[in-house]
């Protein structure tokens, strides 16, 4: 077998390898491939991998030798599905990996908004606690979320798992989902009673053309003015023009972002500027432990579908 890794760069964390995927066959890794480059890459390959390089009806016509196609992420939009099943590609993902890594991004999110603690740090490392004459100050509020309602758009398994850490932190948990059987500690909620009711809201919906622009102007000016958007999903659920006025004029008091649209970030981006906007850049999948299973369930993967008992399949 002739394996290929297109895009290996953002999968493989420092000292991790290759090893276990390349023991199946003859293995070629890239760390980025331009699309121009993409058919000559991957020519002659019978088993392809891919993150975030793009494998179109073109490419994959070109490809004819194609046996199957390993995506490295949960997304798999990056392949043209009808056209892998018309030549009988067999395309995977690696279904929830991530989770515990994302839901404690949130919450790293949601502290660094709700307590400022690398803010309080650098002030006390430049000498402002030695010079204070009180035992004790804070530059920003401090805010409790013991009783605050987090808000969660979308009952997967991330946003499951964020739900339950929220009730472990006295959280009053409100969702909005298309699950009819919740724990009791979820309630199930409108749209708008959703952005009207949240402290913090959350977004793990998939990205669909419903979901398209889920957070914008009119859905905003539904929030509090102290409430604080979390987006760690897909950039596209938030209209990022709105959001930005919505911080700039005190619709919404905060927002933690690690998605944009656009990745890596546009320069012209009006998130980049705006007011109480933390952004980071999409890592909050990017945990040591996820990417070690992310590699782990690429193998088992490849494994089952050369035993003919494929697992973690996507289809059109």
């Amino acid at each position: 077998m002739k394996i290929t890794v297109l895009d290996g760069f953002s999968s493989k964390p420092g000292n991790m390898t290759w090893a276990k995927i390349s023991s199946i066959g003859e293995f070629t890794g890239y760390e980025r491939t331009d699309s121009k480059n993409v058919i000559e890459r991957s020519k002659n390959s019978e088993i392809l991998l891919t993150d975030k390089t793009i494998l179109d009806k073109y490419t994959l016509l070109k490809l004819p030798e194609l046996k199957y196609i390993g995506v490295l992420a949960t997304g798999y939009n990056v392949v043209d599905l009808k056209q892998a099943a018309l030549q009988h590609i067999t395309v995977t993902n690696i279904p929830a990996y991530s989770t515990s890594s994302v839901a404690q991004f949130v919450f790293a999110h949601i502290f660094n908004i709700t307590n400022r603690v690398a803010l309080h740090s650098e002030s006390v490392k430049k000498g402002d606690w030695c010079s204070s004459k009180n035992f004790s100050y804070h530059l920003t509020p401090q805010t409790e979320i013991a009783n605050k309602t987090l808000g969660i758009a979308g009952l997967g398994h991330i946003g499951m798992k964020v739900a339950e850490i929220a009730n472990a932190f006295d959280m009053k948990v409100i969702a909005l989902t298309s699950k009819k059987e919740l724990p009791s500690f979820i309630k199930s909620v409108t749209k708008n009673e959703l952005f009207r009711q949240s402290d913090f809201l959350s977004l793990h919906c998939p990205l669909t053309d419903d979901t398209e622009n889920f957070v914008n102007k009119e859905t905003l000016s539904l929030m509090k003015n102290t409430s604080v958007l979390i987006n760690t999903g897909r950039g596209p659920l938030v209209n990022e023009t709105d959001l930005a006025y919505a911080l700039n004029n005190n619709i919404i008091s905060a927002a933690g972002i690690d998605v944009l649209s656009k990745e890596p970030a546009d320069k012209n981006n009006p998130l980049l500027n705006a007011k109480n906007c933390f952004i980071t850049p999409h890592i909050a999948w990017a945990t040591s432990e996820a990417k070690a299973r992310l590699l782990d369930i690429a193998y088992d993967n490849i494994k089952n579908f050369l035993d003919d008992h494929p697992i973690n399949t996507v289809h059109a």
